[in-house]
């Protein structure tokens, strides 16, 4: 078994909110639950809904564990988090975990008082990055059909290569779009 990578340190960043508001983006640390637990507790049922396909009242330890234990090179999670006085907050998380050698599924979700900021588009493009420096080129996101915000940030975020849809769930295969 490979051991996990270095702490990618280097990913460590900043979203600037249009009210001007600092968002400190940085790498999960392997196995590091916390964070997790406190962006679910505070997301609405259908939020939880939009990002795990199911009305999970209570974050099952299995999709926490497959979430957190992050290797930094075949998977890694990014959390978006603001600086209050007393605390930090978590008010995002974009993941990404390898399906094979060239292809990672990617997750986002942002808790829903900071939603409609730009927040989800500017994590998941630094999720898509991080995974390509990884060696991924492909990448394949799972969403109910009805879900147009996701579907415009992967549209932001990607250029679609195909979506299938069973059972209103849609997998859509991408790849990182590039600036012009």
């Amino acid at each position: 078994m490979t051991p996990p990578a270095a702490f990618p340190s280097e990913l460590a960043d900043h979203i600037r909110l249009p009210n001007h508001r600092l968002l400190h983006v940085r790498p999960l640390r392997t196995c590091d639950t916390g964070p997790i637990r406190e962006l679910f507790s505070r997301l609405s049922p259908r939020t939880r809904y939009l990002r795990f396909l199911s009305p999970m009242p209570v974050l099952p330890e299995s999709v926490l564990n497959l979430i957190t234990c992050v290797d930094y090179r075949r998977q890694l999670a990014l959390l978006a988090e603001l600086d209050a006085a007393d605390r930090t907050e978590v008010v995002a998380l974009g993941s990404f975990g390898a399906i094979d050698d060239g292809t990672a599924e990617v997750g986002l979700v942002v808790g829903d008082e900071w939603q409609r900021q730009g927040i989800g588009t500017a994590l998941a493009t630094r999720v898509l990055q991080a995974a390509e420096a990884r060696g991924f080129t492909r990448f394949v996101a799972h969403m109910l059909s009805d879900n147009a915000v996701i579907r415009k940030v992967v549209d932001r975020v990607g250029h679609v290569l195909s979506t299938r849809t069973r059972q209103g769930v849609s997998e859509v295969s991408f790849i990182r779009r590039r600036r012009e």
